[in-house]
């Protein structure tokens, strides 16, 4: 009878190799890159996005395809940039209205 891997999740079929740091952080990567819940930025639809390549996404219900993380859709460094991009095309449209 088989246990189950709780601890180490997706990462129990490395077994005791590779050391426990180095599966813990294998984990938290897998577990982000092969969730269900990943939201697609064009159609707001859950489960229909899958990773082609290394940052490269694509959407099957939009049929969308787009940048973004290695491992994840978003990244922290793309989401500030967004805010950024934002806020000045705000700061534009401003600047036109009063002329």
């Amino acid at each position: 009878m088989g246990h189950k891997t709780k601890k180490v999740d997706i990462t129990g079929r490395y077994g005791a190799r590779y050391g426990a740091v180095n599966r813990k952080r294998a984990r938290d990567v897998l577990v982000k890159m092969k969730s269900k819940y990943i939201i697609c930025p064009q159609c707001k639809t859950k489960g229909s996005v899958h990773r082609i390549s290394t940052g490269i996404w694509y959407c099957r219900k939009c049929k969308s395809k787009f940048t973004g993380g290695a491992y994840t859709t978003t990244t922290l460094r793309g989401l500030e940039s967004f805010r950024v991009s934002k806020r000045k095309q705000r700061e534009i449209e401003l600047i036109e209205e009063e002329e």
